[in-house]
């Protein structure tokens, strides 16, 4: 016969260790646990409101104001619209907050949340739309910032925390790894070399902190690929590196101040690689280099093949865009290149683009364009031609410069004047495609 209460009295043993608290150390070693790090970068993590005053009527009539004297309508009536993000602070002595351009674009009024429910009215210092990174500014007390590290010493595996306020829940803490490094060609922004991680990143966590287990800032999350509208664990985080970069142009300017070589560049394909007698193709091919510009000066040539950017490797084209991009005007640059099988240093000053840039018509040379009620089409391209060799093809439609959208070819020309980061969005069977203007 059993002894059921010995059964009885092991399984409330079983349950009353089992309700019991987690010990705090295993044979001695205490478990790991995030919450030290936390406790110390948190602080320095806020919420983001902006809001944004419009018109309560979208009938014209409504905002003439002899129409409103008339019928009594108050001149001011406005309704807001609030979106709601996350930033980083970063500065404690200067009360510098960065987080993304979208989370406070066209804002009104800014404020952010601290980790202890207090609201402070922030400033804008800059904002940089091609990168997706703005500066504020609030007054420098009763802060916490984190520090910045070195994005270029990341390696893919590296656990990660992202920090931000998804939903507008409040701080939200998630934990992943880094799944790839140097992302770019998404289309996202106008500069990409994203970090991605698994470390879910959800509507809210724009501009909030990827850090790493050391409790140092590794990038601002800024974007996920969400084919269902949730996370399915690809998300997109600024490197730290670029983010430095950035800010410190809107420090000193307000604005991002960027300037160019004049080249234009290939990919270096396994093909083109063997051709010059390299053993890979990491790199990338000089296909022109603009008369009188900042490359033809220092004496890059047509055919040279850089390697390395102020002794930073260059994997792509890509890498070559976002390096020369983030540089000053006016500022040196040392640009390693392959030149009939030996190597070369050459230097550079980085030139205005706005001086150096040309027209539009010298890169859409050898098209035929027509406005039409969806866009700008093209309807031939010519063989080698330099619109061709750019990428354009017949049944392309233009529709974007740098992210804007174009509807004429007026449209095109006025906005290629007036800024200095060079992109045409074109819709080709179906997708959207970016073509860059090196």
């Amino acid at each position: 016969m059993r002894n059921y209460n010995s059964i009885y009295l092991i399984i409330i043993i079983f349950f009353q260790s089992a309700c019991a608290e987690l010990p705090t150390r295993v044979n001695g070693q205490p478990l790991p646990s995030l919450a030290p790090m936390l406790e110390k970068v948190m602080p320095a993590i806020v919420n983001i409101s902006s809001s944004t005053h419009a018109r309560s009527s979208n009938n014209p009539l409504f905002n003439d104001p002899f129409f409103q004297r008339f019928f009594n309508i108050p001149l001011q009536q406005r309704q807001e619209k609030q979106s709601r993000g996350s930033g980083v602070i970063i500065d404690v002595k200067a009360g510098y907050v960065v987080t993304n351009n979208h989370v406070i674009d066209k804002a009104d009024e800014i404020s952010i949340t601290l980790l202890n429910g207090e609201q402070i009215n922030a400033e804008v210092i800059g904002i940089d739309s091609e990168t997706d990174i703005a500066l504020l500014q609030v007054p420098p007390e009763k802060l916490t910032s984190i520090k910045l590290a070195d994005s270029s010493q990341l390696r893919v595996g590296d656990f990660v925390v992202a920090i931000g306020n998804p939903f507008g829940l409040g701080q939200t803490v998630t934990s992943g790894i880094i799944s790839a490094l140097g992302r770019s060609g998404l289309g996202i922004e106008g500069y990409e070399d994203f970090i991605q991680t698994d470390a879910s990143i959800n509507p809210g966590n724009s501009g909030g902190a990827l850090v790493n287990l050391r409790g140092e800032l590794i990038g601002i999350n800024t974007a996920i690929i969400a084919p269902g509208g949730g996370n399915v664990g690809i998300g997109f985080a600024i490197p730290s590196n670029m983010v430095e970069q950035v800010i410190s142009h809107l420090i000193e300017f307000g604005e991002m101040q960027r300037g160019q070589l004049g080249i234009r560049l290939q990919k270096l394909t396994p093909k083109l690689a063997t051709a010059f007698g390299m053993t890979d193709n990491k790199g990338a091919v000089i296909s022109k280099v603009e008369s009188g510009t900042a490359a033809d000066k220092a004496g890059l040539q047509s055919g040279d093949i850089i390697i390395a950017i102020n002794n930073k490797t260059i994997n792509s084209a890509t890498d070559v865009r976002n390096k020369i991009g983030l540089l000053r005007v006016g500022e040196q640059v040392k640009v390693t290149v392959i030149r009939k099988n030996k190597t070369y240093n050459i230097y550079a000053i980085i030139a205005d683009s706005k001086i150096n840039g040309g027209t539009i018509s010298m890169y859409l040379k050898g098209t035929v364009l027509q406005d039409s009620s969806d866009g700008i089409r093209i309807k031939e391209v010519t063989k080698n031609s330099n619109a061709w060799k750019i990428g354009f093809r017949k049944a392309d439609i233009i529709i974007g410069f740098s992210r804007r959208e174009v509807e004429t070819i007026e449209d095109l020309t006025s906005y290629f004047k007036r800024y200095s980061t060079r992109s045409i969005q074109i819709r080709r069977d179906g997708d959207i495609l970016s073509v860059w203007l090196n």
